[in-house]
């Protein structure tokens, strides 16, 4: 049993973060029975921020009021969901990922008001997201249907399309079954249909980097499988440096005989480009496998792709 007797976790406001932060707590109360944790809450300029999240500089928005907290010792652990750390940049110094849970669904899903799925949507269609991963993807699959953008959590989502503000939505399944809500799933895509985000699914716990105490009590959360893929895909979006406005996507698998396959894609906003490399790894270091999937991309002119989009 670790030393820690109370461990204060930083977490978005949000109904969704609070849910992902229920988890972790409940993981850590039947792995260390006794301890205490309580929620110290943040709201970031990501969730107070309706614009384009450029604007901001990325996916950042969603962290740097956490990992201030962090570092500043306010609180002793963060819960992240990973394809909101950006893995263009290092993390903030003195921090350090202690664990990530088994990954939940990595796979989107659509929501629409009549029961509908994708390939019935009739055209003009209005889909709420403000992901350039899915309005490429989209643009490829279903030209006819209409993107408008949507920001704000699901809960918020759900709420604009009731208000009509579009008529259907795409949201990420394992984001719906945390806050209870998979009933308004219409269609589970498959990852051939719409290729996930990287980190898509995985909630990562962030520790300052000196606080062993929290680092070896929550350590044991970890799930290998989970950390292997993890790792393989923050080292590909690393290596490619894409920012929050380039369409990546990409997913690792982890299989029970110890190989690991690392999948991604990359396009232009328009979708009229897609590059797509597919790679296999035995025991390699999983970020071996991502950088080789990254420069397979690079290869095929990621890199020109990735600098022509505005950002």
């Amino acid at each position: 049993m670790p030393s820690a007797e109370l461990i204060r976790i930083v977490s978005r406001s949000s109904p969704m973060a609070l849910a992902q932060v229920e988890r972790v707590r409940a993981e850590l109360a039947l792995l260390h029975p006794g301890m205490r944790t309580e929620v110290v809450p943040v709201t970031t300029s990501g969730d107070r921020w309706m614009g384009d999240l450029s604007k901001l500089g990325g996916k950042g928005a969603f962290t740097k009021e956490v990992d201030a907290a962090l570092l500043a010792g306010e609180a002793d652990l963060a819960v992240h969901c990973m394809k909101d750390v950006p893995a263009d940049r290092p993390l903030p110094a003195g921090t350090v990922f202690a664990a990530y849970l088994e990954r939940d669904d990595i796979r989107d899903a659509l929501v629409h008001p009549g029961g509908l799925t994708l390939d019935q949507l009739p055209a003009g269609t209005r889909i709420g997201t403000s992901s350039v991963r899915r309005v490429a993807q989209l643009a490829i699959s279903h030209p006819h249907l209409e993107c408008v953008p949507m920001r704000g959590n699901a809960n918020r989502r759900l709420e604009k399309m009731e208000a009509g503000e579009a008529d259907a939505l795409l949201l990420a399944v394992s984001g719906l079954e945390r806050i209870g809500l998979t009933s308004r799933i219409t269609e589970t895509l498959s990852v051939e249909a719409m290729c996930p985000p990287i980190g898509a699914g995985v909630l990562g716990l962030q520790c300052r980097e000196e606080d062993t105490t929290t680092i070896d009590a929550v350590s044991g959360l970890g799930h290998h499988g989970t950390w292997r893929e993890t790792t393989a895909e923050r080292m590909f979006l690393h290596v490619l440096q894409g920012h929050c406005n380039s369409p990546i996507a990409g997913y690792a698998r982890a299989e029970r005989d110890g190989r690991l396959s690392l999948r991604a894609r990359a396009f232009s906003p328009d979708g009229k480009t897609v590059l797509d490399a597919h790679e296999w790894a035995g025991p390699l270091d999983p970020a071996t496998l991502g950088t080789s999937v990254a420069v397979a991309l690079l290869r095929q002119g990621a890199r020109e792709l990735i600098d022509t989009i505005p950002h």
